[in-house]
């Protein structure tokens, strides 16, 4: 099942994708708040499942929606840094015994087939792939035997980055949270349509041309293991993202290095999740 939020009439909603067209989730359970909700909610999830499952007509197209984040203020965005090998070794980093963690902010999101932002203070403006992957049951100390039953299922993330303002200092966060630099979608696949997200592959596409490209197996941290480190400091809550890392075929380590300009566009490529696309723009 694809699960988008959207803005209709200037009315924020959420639904199915079914073909080309939307089952209004919002109209049709109107106990539920928005898509975080119905990702923590099992017996709406069966619901949604029945609805798409079953004849139920499309309640308008998706091309008549103005789609939004997935989830688009979640309460916490998890990010994990230098967590392919092969980009390790590009950075000049090599994987240390605990994973790199960094945040972003939710106000720096944007929607599939939003423009990204290239800031005013900088030109180093670079692309990063990635899986995303959507909380639906929180909890803290979470084992990671256990750590799948909490995930509501995946999406498509740009970490795009601000590379002069990352290295300002050795903590690079700031580069990393510029307003509308990461996207994010274009629709949440639930967990259950993917039998192994280690199969998954991955690609970062600039105006058509292959930079990156990688397999979820060649994460040095996965999925479970991730979920359960950060479960020991905060507790997952329904609708949190963790950005599992891009691969290797970054901008800025490129001789020359490439960086996004104003008219490209960059697409996230995740065969079973979707495309992730997205211009390029300068801030006003």
């Amino acid at each position: 099942m694809k699960l988008v939020s959207y803005r209709r009439q200037g009315q924020p909603g959420f639904g199915a994708v079914k073909d080309q067209g939307i089952i209004d989730l919002a109209k049709r359970l109107p106990a539920i708040a928005d898509l975080a909700a119905l990702i923590s909610n099992t017996t709406a999830l069966d619901e949604a499942r029945r609805l798409v499952d079953a004849s139920v007509s499309d309640d308008f197209a998706l091309a008549a929606v103005e789609l939004e984040p997935v989830i688009p203020r979640p309460n916490k965005i998890i990010c994990v840094g230098i967590n392919y090998v092969a980009h390790a070794a590009e950075a000049g980093r090599t994987v240390g015994q605990y994973p790199v963690i960094f945040h972003r902010f939710a106000q720096t999101l944007v929607a599939h087939g939003a423009p990204i932002i290239r800031p005013r203070v900088s030109e180093h403006f670079d692309f990063e792939a990635e899986l995303a992957v959507v909380i639906g049951k929180g909890g803290a100390h979470i084992k990671a035997e256990d750590a799948m039953d909490h995930v509501a299922g995946y999406t498509c993330f740009n970490d795009a980055s601000v590379r002069d303002w990352q290295f300002h200092t050795h903590q690079y966060g700031m580069g990393k949270n510029f307003r509308g630099t990461g996207s994010l979608g274009p629709w949440l696949v639930t967990a259950d349509e993917i039998r192994d997200y280690r199969e998954l592959s991955i690609q970062g596409l600039l105006n058509g041309e292959r930079m990156q490209t990688g397999k979820l197996s060649e994460l040095a941290f996965d999925i479970p293991a991730l979920i359960a480190y950060v479960s020991q400091a905060l507790d997952w809550q329904p609708g949190d993202i963790l950005a599992t890392g891009t691969p290797s075929g970054i901008g800025f380590k490129r001789q020359p290095p490439i960086f996004l300009k104003p008219g490209d566009t960059f697409d996230v490529v995740i065969p079973g999740i979707g495309t992730l696309s997205n211009p390029v723009a300068d801030e006003a």
